[in-house]
């Protein structure tokens, strides 16, 4: 759904830089014309708990669809794989998904999980070790949007790259292609990539998967306005604001909004922000894609299309990417 729900702050100076960022980050989303505010800041710790809310919903497709993708065409997608090859997942966080893959891999060379929050990456891989005890598992701490060094010890052998979860969707069409290629460039020419991209598909059903019946999803973006008021002081009236979600076909993305109720002035920092009633702060994209469209993305950023599987209602797609030479 967004970028990255681990965003845990590892001292006090990195705290106190990382919410100098937000500030700053706020102060000029909000006095942009429309009013955006960063996604990457939805996942405080309540936001991370209602996001893990979302992913079970009924009306939230994307997590359980890949899953079945997974357990489904597990095979298939390890046969794409190299012998002996190393596996790097971007922006790893929770292995779940990685474990429906394994069981069919058991000659990987090592897994190397790629994750922002170190402390949280590394019980993960302490987890995954216990239960592989056989697999070298090497996590490196960094931001997987920008180019990174790979362990040392790994040869000079094949690498593969899993990318699950649709997060590609959350990227501008340019980004998204720029991140591809930043893979590309990390994991070397040859190499094979395993994605999750979401689908373009019926309005109602993408619409509902954002704006759920039980309101989740609802107070998941409303949190972002609660975590201003308490990590950055602000003086804002959470309930003066409405979630929306819409499908914009033209764009071809699920757009989130917080649409103020009224006309009024908030404050954040010292500095104060007037809305019209009706105005939006836009808060997240999330791009569907077709399979060709995707294809002609990852083009653009180096990789040549091996092979895509679906589910059997045509949700969710899983792309096997191979690396031009």
């Amino acid at each position: 759904m967004t970028l990255d729900p681990r965003l845990a702050k590892s001292s006090p100076a990195v705290a106190l830089a990382e919410d100098g960022l937000f500030l700053a980050d706020v102060w000029d989303g909000l006095a942009g014309t429309p009013k955006t505010l960063p996604a990457k800041y939805f996942y405080d710790s309540a936001g991370s708990a209602l996001f893990e809310e979302i992913t079970v919903l009924p009306e939230y497709y994307p997590t359980r669809t890949e899953l079945g993708i997974l357990d489904d065409r597990g095979p298939e997608i390890a046969a794409l794989l190299p012998a002996g090859a190393a596996l790097v997942e971007f922006g790893s966080g929770s292995t779940a998904k990685l474990r429906r893959l394994l069981r069919h891999l058991p000659g990987l060379s090592a897994y190397v999980p790629v994750d922002v929050s170190e402390a949280f990456l590394h019980a993960q891989a302490e987890t995954l070790r216990a239960d592989f005890p056989d697999l070298s598992v090497q996590p490196v701490a960094a931001d997987f949007t920008r180019s990174f060094a790979l362990p040392p010890s790994l040869s000079e052998g094949a690498r593969a790259g899993f990318f699950p979860g649709s997060t590609i969707g959350n990227f501008e069409p340019g980004e998204a292609t720029r991140l591809l290629d930043v893979f590309g460039r990390i994991l070397g020419e040859g190499a094979t990539l395993i994605i999750g991209v979401d689908l373009v598909k019926d309005r109602d059903v993408l619409e509902a998967a954002y704006d759920d019946a039980a309101g989740v999803t609802a107070a998941f973006n409303l949190n972002l306005l609660h975590r201003i008021n308490r990590d950055l002081g602000g003086a804002i009236d959470p309930d003066s604001f409405a979630h929306r979600a819409l499908f914009n076909a033209e764009a071809s993305r699920i757009e989130m909004h917080l649409v103020s109720r009224q006309a009024q002035t908030i404050r954040v920092g010292g500095r104060s922000f007037a809305f019209a009633e009706g105005e939006s702060i836009h808060t997240e994209n999330s791009y569907k894609y077709t399979l060709e469209g995707f294809r002609a993305l990852a083009a653009r950023a180096g990789w040549a299309p091996v092979t895509a599987w679906t589910d059997p209602n045509g949700l969710f797609s899983v792309h096997a990417l191979r690396r031009a030479r």
